[in-house]
């Protein structure tokens, strides 16, 4: 009790929070977080999914916070004001699929079986609030096929999101076919009211740079991550973290409605 008291007293970010998450899940935070902002964003995170104490641990142990913070997209230019930020919240730089029976080296189509047939664990990891609408998912333009690896759907984006398979390193061409499908998708398959159709290019590697200039001019919202088999976790890439405004604006993106106890927990905190 006196470490809570330390720990979120002082805090006039943290104080409006401590009442939104149970206190075993704060333990779990105190005990593996060490910075406020990081703090702060698996509070936000936890509360907003619905994450249970083992997630919650599986998820600081995984980098998440880093992981979110380190993604690369074009979703601030590309996507309307209202959802831009979560739709940079929804996107990893990273994903672990560590639920995979697969070696090292793999096909893209046993890596799209794979992910299939753990359809549930690959959702999760993904992020909880996705929805698989398809595998080879077909699209004719002008008396022609074409096929996108994965098709999903973000309930709280309300969109449409492609994801495609590369087993190997980003190129830049592969920018060139997310957009078509995009294009295609936007014009097809998209209704009344829901938001811009999102593409994902999932590789086994990536230069940050090209990727970088791949995106600079691209039209439409799209994300470049990296998957891993086995847990391999960016911590060289600590020191490349935003700046401490910028994981603010992010964070104020999550939002949830209150409990009816936030009340008088947020007036014991600042009391004392």
């Amino acid at each position: 009790m006196r470490q809570f008291y330390l720990t979120y007293s002082a805090d006039p970010k943290l104080q409006p929070l401590v009442g939104e998450i149970s206190w075993t899940k704060h333990l779990v935070i105190m005990g593996k977080c060490h910075e406020s902002m990081e703090r702060e964003f698996y509070i936000r995170m936890t509360r907003r999914h619905g994450w249970s104490k083992n997630i919650l641990v599986y998820q600081i142990e995984n980098q998440i916070y880093e992981k979110t913070l380190l993604n690369q997209n074009n979703f601030e230019e590309t996507l309307p004001a209202s959802i831009s930020n979560e739709a940079r919240l929804a996107l990893k730089d990273e994903y672990t699929f560590d639920f995979l029976e697969l070696g090292a080296e793999h096909s893209e189509r046993e890596l799209k079986r794979a992910l299939i047939s753990r359809i549930e664990e690959f959702l999760r990891a993904m992020g909880g609030l996705f929805a698989f609408m398809g595998s080879q998912f077909r699209l004719e333009v002008d008396g022609r096929e074409f096929f996108i690896d994965l098709l999903l759907y973000h309930h709280r984006l309300k969109c449409l999101v492609a994801l495609e398979l590369k087993i190997g390193e980003f190129e830049p061409e592969h920018v060139g076919k997310m957009q078509f499908y995009l294009a295609a998708l936007d014009t097809q398959m998209r209704e009344e009211g829901e938001n811009p159709s999102i593409g994902i290019i999932l590789c086994k590697e990536k230069s940050r740079t090209i990727v970088e200039y791949a995106l600079r001019d691209a039209s439409r919202p799209i994300g470049i991550a990296t998957y891993h088999i086995v847990s391999e976790l960016p911590r060289e890439l600590k020191g490349q973290i935003p700046w401490p405004e910028e994981i603010s604006r992010l964070l104020e993106g999550i939002r949830w409605k209150g409990c009816s106890h936030i009340r008088s927990i947020r007036t014991w905190v600042s009391r004392g």
